[in-house]
């Protein structure tokens, strides 16, 4: 059964909403293989393969993640933008992230440059997710960000300074994390998809503890599993 929130079928699939959500959340929110998710699945009495595990990421997650799209707040007016070195199939591409001044992820893009034309790309698909314009964009000193701001942004104020962008590279380290445990990406394709499901789903469960009581974290969270359950369609509790 899909609760009436969710837009996510699951018509065909011999596992309820309850066991795959709770797969695909085990796979995105923390560094776990598919095996692995296996056998924590195994101890509660299911007995599914991680292949079927793998297709239910790769089906549901990057529908997960659209779903909680739609549903975040609008983003903040101070956009930070910042780009970093990934492994793809052995060789080095670059993940493009922009978050807000919250934190709020709005968007990432794997390429195998990072030049201009990869910088006006990341852009465009940006502004176009965020369906908004922000006041500010701040960035590292690449050159390919003043240039892509020039002709796409250009009645955005550009702030460029290696000091000043370390809320996006501090969001960073998650997906770093993520990296290692699966020693880097098959395909420019599959680190696209992973990685923007992974944004989508992860950060949900990630609030900025360090500025909460422990009783407001609480309370924090179990809206934000609140939110996942009528996402995967989860029903709720009577």
């Amino acid at each position: 059964m899909v609760g009436a929130e969710s837009s996510v079928s699951y018509k065909g699939y011999r596992f309820p909403a309850e066991v795959i959500g709770h797969a695909v959340w085990l796979h995105h929110r923390f560094p776990l293989l598919f095996r692995e998710v296996e056998e924590l699945l195994f101890e509660r009495g299911i007995t599914v393969s991680y292949e079927s595990i793998r297709a239910w990421c790769a089906t549901f997650g990057p529908a997960y993640a659209a779903a909680l799209r739609r549903r975040r707040p609008r983003p903040g007016d101070k956009w930070h933008l910042d780009e970093v070195f990934i492994k793809v199939d052995g060789r080095m591409r670059y993940l493009w992230r922009a978050v807000d001044q919250e934190g709020q992820v709005l968007d990432i893009l794997v390429t195998d440059k990072r030049d201009t034309a990869a910088a006006k790309r990341f852009l465009r698909k940006l502004l176009k997710g965020a369906e908004t314009v922000p006041r500010v964009i701040v960035t590292d000193k690449l050159r390919s960000y003043g240039a892509a701001h020039r002709q796409v942004t250009p009645s955005v104020e550009h702030r460029s300074s290696k000091y000043l962008n370390n809320r996006c590279e501090n969001s960073h380290q998650p997906t770093r994390q993520r990296e290692r445990a699966m020693k880097g990406f098959r395909s420019m394709g599959a680190a696209q998809r992973f990685l923007a499901a992974f944004s989508g789903i992860s950060t949900l469960f990630r609030p900025r503890r360090h500025l909460m009581t422990a009783s407001n974290y609480r309370t924090e969270m179990t809206e934000r599993f609140r939110v996942w359950k009528n996402t995967t369609g989860v029903p709720a509790a009577a």
